[in-house]
């Protein structure tokens, strides 16, 4: 997963121009590192491109919108990571 991060994190800064120091696993996407809709599009098309894989960005937007957690949860880099590992894993069985 650290490989993951690093590279995520890279793309997060490159895209948005956010310095590196402050991309961390707890960081909320959208509040703490105030990514934007379009930026947001690009890191994940990047994402997808990299991994061989389609971020469902419709999907997991429409669930933080509905869950009581909002988007506090699904949207820490961590949460993120961890849906992006789970469909590299799906792709490569």
């Amino acid at each position: 997963m650290t490989d993951l991060f690093n590279t995520v994190a890279d793309m997060i800064s490159k895209t948005s121009g956010i310095d590196k120091s402050k991309i961390t696993p707890d960081a909320n996407l959208l509040t703490d590192l105030k990514i934007d809709s379009l930026d947001f599009l690009d890191i994940t098309y990047e994402i997808d491109k990299k991994y061989g894989i389609s971020i469902p960005v419709e999907e997991w937007v429409e669930e933080a919108n509905s869950n009581s957690a909002g988007a506090s949860d699904i949207f820490t880099l961590h949460q993120f990571l961890q849906r992006i590992q789970q469909l590299i894993d799906k792709k490569q069985a």
